[in-house]
């Protein structure tokens, strides 16, 4: 399903349905080890995808360790992302040399809850996103939400800098699923500008953010 909205270069690994055990490296039981079993299980879950994904990269098995603000380290010379909701899983990674960042997310396509919207988006990406016929195909309020998580892991990796909702300003090219995502909070002019692509299917909808690239402005997407 992800592999649909990833640029060249980038490789996934992706689970749906239950989440079955996996066994960890002794660091990454450490990180885990006063987790509720359900966090253990999505833990080690997403980590089974993306050592999947590092496979195809060439690299072997290695443990995947939370650094700071809970993005994953990866190895020297590899970007990636991971993500999990209930009944999906998955990780995307990429050569550094082909590739500067990458954000993913996956959630329900299904309405935020109430009073949500209110808080995670600007009063001009709700009309936006309101006015765009295609988008209401899907839960539009709740694929806002997920462009902002993933183009937030696309930021963070690059600045080591938290973002807040407000700080994003996203517009969705509802014809070719993608949009185009501005960073509105002080940044170097070539980390304000991401893009990304977005697809729905098995109940979820899946987001995934790189950097823009030139001429990319008019919402073009990964």
């Amino acid at each position: 399903m992800i592999e649909a909205i990833l640029p060249r270069g980038a490789h996934a690994a992706e689970e749906f349905g239950d989440t079955r055990a996996v066994v960890l490296f002794p660091d990454e039981e450490a990180a885990v080890a006063h987790a509720v079993p359900k966090r253990r299980d999505e833990f080690g879950a997403v980590r089974r995808c993306a050592r999947r994904a590092l496979a195809e990269l060439g690299h072997p098995p290695v443990a995947i360790l939370p650094g700071p603000g809970g993005a994953p380290e990866w190895p020297e010379g590899v970007v990636g992302s991971m993500t999990h909701c209930a009944g999906y899983r998955a990780a995307v990674v990429a050569d550094r040399a082909h590739l500067s960042t990458i954000g993913i997310d996956a959630e329900p396509d299904e309405p935020l809850p109430r009073g949500v919207l209110r808080v995670i988006a600007r009063p001009d990406e709700i009309e936006r996103f309101d006015a765009a016929g295609p988008v209401r195909a899907v839960s539009w309020d709740r694929l806002l939400f997920s462009a902002k998580e993933s183009v937030y892991k696309a930021w963070y990796p690059l600045t080591q800098r938290w973002l807040d909702f407000d700080d994003v300003s996203v517009t969705p090219d509802p014809h070719r699923r993608r949009f185009f995502a501005r960073v509105l909070a002080s940044a170097p002019d070539d980390l304000r500008s991401f893009s990304g692509a977005w697809i729905a299917g098995h109940g979820l909808i899946v987001t995934a953010t790189v950097q823009a690239r030139h001429g990319d402005s008019d919402g073009g997407g990964s």
